[in-house]
This record gives structure tokens, sequence and C-alpha cells, in this order.
């Protein structure tokens, strides 16, 4: 049964995945340049953004 799963599900994931290369194939330049700048963003954002240490985190539930 769990193997029918993983097979459905690995089906599904690469039906998405050729859609989004699809979508991405029917960009133009710009909009693939746009699309990367925000991936950049996020990421530098993601990087950048204060986190608070697990120790502390932690030690406030004690």
């Amino acid at each position: 049964m769990e193997k029918n799963k993983n097979i459905i599900c690995e089906v599904n994931l690469k039906d998405t995945e050729q859609e989004r290369i699809n979508e991405v194939k029917s960009l133009s330049y710009l909009e693939r340049l746009e699309r990367l700048m925000i991936l950049i963003e996020v990421s530098y954002t993601l990087k950048k953004v204060n986190r608070i240490p697990l120790r502390k985190a932690f030690s406030s539930f004690s």
C-alpha cells in the first residue's frame, strides 16, 4: 500500500515539475529576471532576519 502512495506522489511531483518548467519557458526574459530578483530578495531577507536563539526560546518555557 505504501509503495503505491509513493508512486502516485512521485508521478504528481513529476507532473508539477514539468508544468513549472513549461511555465518558466513561456516567460519572457524580463519576467524571468523579475522572478529571480524576488527569490534573491526573499532569500536575503530570510538570511538577515533576527532569529531568537533556540536556547533562549526554550528557557522561557521552563
